[in-house]
């Protein structure tokens, strides 16, 4: 089972259409996925079209009452309409986590060691994460074994990444394992200068850790979320599409690399 984790310190850069953009990609060629929303604002539940607040079970039971055996895991699971495709939905509830939980030992560690559990039902888990830093995200960062940065193409949220590597670093050092990552660029408009000049800066900074290509801005994105599909399934020959396409060849083609090299170092 391979995990990665979609996450970036600011808010609208593309993370949730990142995670259901690559979760249809991936089940249609034959995997099995499970995408965990774990954003108190639960947009990913939402769009695919779950009311958190009327979930019997969401994310939050996974940190309450942690299950320990695989069956209690899948039972909080929901199964969507698109076939290979799972969510554990979120809810406003997980907003508590750092306050009500936060002297309780191996809180960083639940989503480790609950998808352990689960090694055998999903080939790839997606995980959707909150823009600010608390036990939520820094699960996400524990658990994942590559992490991908959505940035939208424009200044402000080239400064956001700054503040996403600083986190990075720290929960490396802290959960002393390392972590891959791939920026992408996303919401990229080749026909203004802010974008091209964004795209320019972070080619610069970022080096090998670019992803070489982008995704561009699509509104089919939005129309897909409002009929609860996922892009590759509501418009497939769409350019955003495409461009997701090329990034989950990229990604596999990256992480089984660094299988490899786990594997044989």
């Amino acid at each position: 089972m391979k995990i990665w984790t979609v996450a970036n310190q600011k808010g609208g850069v593309g993370k949730t259409t990142t995670v259901a953009a690559l979760s249809g990609i991936l089940s249609e060629q034959g995997h099995r996925v499970l995408m965990i929303d774990c954003d108190p604002h639960a947009s990913l539940t939402a769009y695919f079209g779950f009311d958190s607040e009327k979930l019997d079970a969401t994310l939050y039971n996974w940190f309450s009452e942690t299950p320990t055996t695989t069956q209690q895991a899948l039972r909080t699971i929901k199964q969507l309409q698109e076939p290979r495709i799972s969510l554990m939905p979120a809810a406003l509830s997980l907003a508590t986590l750092d306050k009500r939980f936060s002297d309780r030992e191996g809180m960083g560690l639940v989503l480790t060691r609950v998808l352990k559990l689960l090694s055998e039902e999903y080939d790839y888990v997606l995980i959707d994460c909150p823009p600010v830093l608390g036990v939520l995200l820094v699960n996400a960062l524990a658990a994942c074994q590559h992490l991908v940065i959505p940035v939208q193409t424009e200044f402000l949220a080239i400064k956001g990444l700054e503040r996403m590597m600083n986190t990075l670093n720290m929960v490396i050092k802290a959960q002393h394992h390392s972590i891959g990552y791939t920026i992408v660029p996303t919401m990229f408009d080749r026909r203004t200068k802010a974008s091209i000049q964004a795209l320019r800066n972070m080619r610069d900074e970022f080096g090998h850790h670019l992803w070489d290509k982008w995704i561009p801005v699509d509104t089919k994105f939005r129309d897909a979320s409002r009929i609860n599909k996922t892009p590759s399934r509501a418009f497939p020959e769409t350019h955003g599409v495409e461009a997701y396409l090329k990034l989950a060849k990229s990604m596999l083609s990256i992480t089984s690399t660094e299988s490899v090299a786990s594997a044989t170092g």
